[in-house]
């Protein structure tokens, strides 16, 4: 049993390349098995179904990646952020939201955001296209392999893929006998981690087999607030398979699975802000800092100034009982609050929570006919996230002696404003402003005037992202295996995927008092939280495919494919924010068709939040594939593929902000020339590869009002990776992975930077908008600074003086607004204004020489790398095994991987500059007699690294702060287990 952990590692790197052919029903040999076939000293093959037939992984010339269960357990690889290390020209980051993360291959990740997207990267389980599964959050347990595929999958695999594939293979029942095995772990951060499974074969042809894990942490967080740990994490999953052989050409699997988490994960590791003393930005755009964000920057402070409710004052006389000034007179909502200077550490007063499960049954058919296969694939997916965090990761400072809230107290208290505001009062400060209550993220748009609330000393400022979806997937394959030189592959599938009711929420309770004082008293604005809500999205994709393969002779081959892909989109949207008049006696904003945001239907006209739209897509695509067989050790092939991703529709955005409605499919031509080698007996392999990307319409997210939208860019990547393992003799492994990747932005495309909407002009005066937070930009039409600054000042000034007619502002007079100032860490200067009274008087006066830019300045991005593609990565194992005379072994074993520098936006600032980041693991096992037992000591991440894995920049009216993600801190424990 020596040998097996030989091949623990000796596959770990699990070498790169291969094409597409069929499937058939060869179980892949494993463990000792495997070990046995490589001979005594020679590397063991992995054999793999990255062409949809069994193969020896150095005989397929496409770029693939597996790992056994075995080096998953040699190199701890337990999820998804670990498996990334080790491979080459691959990232990996958690993201902003609940089912959000981006796998990148090659340059090419997630950078589309939205219930619309397609994903870069395909998750296939069992050959089934799995989507908005949460199976990057689960741990790994009881898989045959896993099969990294890199480059386009234009032809075999689920609705096709621009970046790659994950397929996960989970094991199979084993008919010849009855097995077992056990796993138990402790860990620091009081992690208890237990797997099982158990295989019990009932007669000759039926076998059954029960799997399992549970994982309970305590968080890798501290928080300051409570003095205890978050991010802590308490889950578990239960697989049952079953599998009919009623002969030896038919198979029939099942396979289902039961996935639970409930704790106190949090999506966000910390965020990171360098202030803007001005709050026109919230955060400036020089640097990252462990400071906290400007809340005069943001929406609920600025709908709660003194200067924004002054021009409001011919509605109600409301200035007096705004919570502050934009101005900072007395502070802004976070003065007092430190950010504590630490990656680990948080300062949080609303407590993150997360909710997730997912029931999942497969079906897999196998029949050999003859000469023929046919393989039948399908099954259904059901599941539901639901998570909660702290919006700002930090705490506002009290209200209990706010003036402005103190005053509506006691003059909204006595009735004074009328029974309406009365009512206000009463519902968000029953018990005076020392006690804050304020809604809910809940789904009937009512929030705390509806009964939903929640109160607390300060303003719990949380968000909330939720959803749930199902899916229905079926495939056939049929397959030849003639004897002449010619086979083929021909497949169809379809898959229908339905996802309700995700929304996105912001809460606050400045937000609700906002939409309190502006309902005028006898009704509020609904609803008084922001809400992105995705109430219907329903794909119906079905796919048409076929390969040919040639064998022109005894060693060259031909494989041809094309296929088509056909994906229909249908979504029911809305975005909600003070922007829908309900009375106080609303129960369901959405419901009640009296009201402004009710469900849309065709018959009904008016206001109507809900938008509705339908897009189609459709693409041929395919590859081509020319492999030599120099020698039975050495392979060279040269591929061209086409991939393809479908394009969507942008989410609506509030009035004024200008998006296209949808946006269009990304396609690749990639071109790939690899090698793989066996040298010196079967003791040293090289695989070797070079690829050239020309992408089309690269999907790629930015932040508009709160919500992403889409916009396409062409780009070019090209690059080389190297994998290597070299076994010395049985005791001695070692394995090597280094890749280079270049991207860039190949055509101009001008995009608006949303940290600095000035687009680095000396001239643009940043302009925060009181009535909605969000920034434009005042340029100078001959480039001089005095004249835009001249025309924002005048402006401002009519403003205060009543001098400037709008719908918003009617009779406005006494506004407070002030002039122009300096911006730290930028070459201009910033305001408080509204953009579309700036807009209307630079286009009624012409002579005035200024344009008013509502979105900002775009810059043009070309030349820019594409995020999340660090240049280098480097990867290196080591692993001894020592044998004694009773059985026993002993195996150390250490892995160094590195990864690169990088960007983390596609703008490439030195802001986004995300720092390369080396991650160290190192255990050492002692294995029984046979491997039936063993005992291991463990550590992960040795050095102690917290490096950045990923950054998101939040939206304008929130502050411009960077959420920043994180690796995992170090880890250790003992491990011990059995198998039989």
């Amino acid at each position: 049993m020596t040998r097996k952990f030989d091949l623990l590692g000796a596959t770990a790197l699990a070498l790169l390349t291969a094409p597409a052919v069929a499937q058939d029903t060869a179980t892949p040999p494993s463990g000792a098995a495997a070990s046995a076939a490589a001979g005594d000293q020679g590397i063991a093959d992995i054999i793999v179904t990255a062409q949809r037939q069994s193969e020896a992984l150095q005989n397929v010339p496409i770029a693939v990646s597996a790992f056994t269960s075995d080096n998953l357990r040699q190199q701890q690889i337990n999820s998804t952020s670990d498996l990334q290390l080790s491979l080459p020209n691959i990232t990996y980051t958690k993201s902003n939201f609940t089912s959000s993360s981006s796998f990148n291959i090659r340059g090419i990740g997630d950078l589309c955001v939205g219930v619309t997207c397609d994903a870069a990267t395909a998750v296939h389980v069992n050959d089934v296209p799995v989507l908005g599964s949460p199976i990057f959050q689960n741990e790994f347990f009881d898989v045959e392999r896993i099969e990294v595929l890199r480059g386009p999958q234009g032809t075999l695999f689920g609705r096709n893929a621009t970046g790659g594939v994950i397929n996960f293979i989970t094991a199979k029942p084993d008919l010849t006998g009855i097995h077992a095995s056990g796993e138990a772990e402790y860990g620091n951060y009081q992690s208890i981690r237990v797997k099982g499974m158990f295989n019990l074969p009932v007669g000759d042809t039926f076998g059954i087999r029960l799997a399992g894990y549970y994982l309970n942490r305590d968080g890798f967080t501290r928080n300051l607030f409570t003095n205890n740990r978050i991010d802590g994490r308490d889950q578990y999953d239960i697989r049952a398979s079953l599998r009919w052989e009623p002969s030896a050409d038919t198979t029939f699997d099942v396979v289902a699975h039961y996935f639970r988490e409930n704790d106190d994960r949090s999506r966000i590791q910390k965020q990171l802000c360098h202030r803007d003393p001005t709050g026109v930005l919230g955060c400036l755009p020089d640097r990252l800092g462990f400071e906290q964000v400007n809340g005069d920057a943001t929406l609920a402070s600025i709908l709660t100034s003194s200067e924004f409710l002054r021009l409001r004052s011919n509605t109600a006389p409301l200035a007096p009982f705004a919570l502050g000034s934009i101005y900072q007179t007395d502070g802004d909502s976070y003065t007092g609050y430190v950010n504590p200077p630490n990656l680990r550490t948080v300062n949080i007063d609303s407590l993150p929570r997360f909710r997730t499960n997912e029931k999942q049954v497969l079906l897999s058919f196998n029949q050999v006919l003859g000469s023929l296969n046919l393989k039948v694939d399908g099954g259904y997916t059901q599941g539901r996230t639901d998570s909660t965090v702290d919006y700002n990761i930090g705490i506002e400072r009290s209200y209990a002696t706010n003036p402005g809230l103190n005053a509506f107290n006691a003059v909204a208290g006595s009735g004074a404003l009328g029974p309406g505001y009365q009512a206000i009062r009463n519902l968000l400060i029953p018990n005076g402003p020392s006690s804050l209550c304020q809604s809910t993220a809940e789904e009937t748009g009512t929030g705390v005037f509806g009964g939903h609330s929640v109160c607390a000393p300060t303003s719990l400022d949380f968000d909330r992202s939720n959803a749930h979806g199902h899916q229905w997937f079926g495939e056939g394959i049929l397959t030849s295996k003639f004897d002449g030189p010619l086979n083929f592959l021909i497949g169809a599938g379809y898959l229908d995927y339905t996802v309700k009711d995700n929304s996105y929420y912001v809460n606050s309770f400045g937000l609700d008092y906002a939409a309190g004082l502006l309902g005028g008293g006898s009704a509020y604005i609904a609803t008084p939280f922001y809400r992105n809500n995705s109430v219907l999205y329903h794909l119906k994709s079905y796919g048409i495919f076929g390969e040919a393969y040639w064998d022109i002779s005894d060693r060259l081959k031909l494989t041809a494919g094309l296929r088509y892909n056909h994906d229909d989109k249908h979504y029911e949207a809305r975005t909600t924010l003070l922007n829908c008049p309900v009375p106080l006696s609303a129960t369901n904003a959405y419901a009640e068709p009296t009201f402004a945001c009710f469900d849309a239907d065709p018959a009904r006209t008016g206001n109507q939040p809900l938008a509705i739209n339908d897009v189609t897509f459709g693409r041929l695509t395919g590859r081509a594939v020319l492999d030599f067989q120099i020698t039975d050790q050495n392979l060279l092939y040269a591929s061209y593929s086409r991939g393809y991703k479908s394009g969507g529709i942008n989410p609506p955005l509030p009035p004024g902000f200008n998006v296209p409605l949808s946006f269009g499919p990304e396609t690749v031509n990639a071109f790939e020339i690899g090698s793989k080698n066996t040298f010196l007996d079967g003791t040293v392999r090289l695989n070797l590869t070079a690829f050239y990307y020309q992408y089309k319409q690269l999907q790629l997210s930015r932040i508009v009002a709160r919500t992403s939208v889409n916009d396409n860019v062409d780009a070019n990547i090209y690059g080389i990776e190297a994998e290597a393992i070299i076994r010395p003799s049985r005791s001695v492994l070692a394995n090597f992975g280094a890749s280079f990747l270049r991207t860039k932005v190949s055509s101009d495309k001008l995009l608006v930077n949303p940290q600095d909407v000035s687009g680095g002009r000396s001239d643009a005066v940043i302009i925060k908008d009181i009535t909605n937070a969000s920034n434009c930009a005042v340029v100078a039409n001959s480039g001089n600074a005095a004249v835009s600054n001249g025309f924002v000042n005048t402006i401002n000034a009519g403003l205060n003086a009543g001098a400037f007619a709008s719908p918003a502002f009617p009779n406005a007079a006494g506004g407070g607004l002030q002039g122009t100032t300096p911006i730290p860490g930028t070459s201009t200067t910033g305001a408080f204004s509204v953009c579309s009274v700036l807009a209307a008087a630079a286009a009624a006066t012409p002579a005035a020489g200024v344009t008013v830019l509502e979105a900002g300045v775009p810059v043009n991005i070309r030349g820019n790398n594409l995020p999340q593609s660090p240049h280098f990565k480097f990867s290196a194992g080591l692993q001894y095994t020592a044998d004694f005379s009773n059985g026993w072994t002993l195996v150390p074993r250490v892995d160094f991987n590195y990864t690169g520098g990088y960007y983390g936006s596609i703008f490439g600032n030195p802001i986004n500059r995300i720092q390369g980041y080396e991650v160290v693991n190192a255990q050492v096992q002692l294995n029984g007699p046979d491997d039936r037992y063993f005992v291991r000591l463990f550590v992960q991440n040795l050095t102690k690294n917290n490096a950045i894995t990923g950054l998101y920049v939040t939206d304008q009216s929130s502050g411009l702060f960077t959420n920043a993600f994180t690796l995992e801190p170090r880890r250790y424990g003992i491990a011990a287990g059995f198998r039989f």
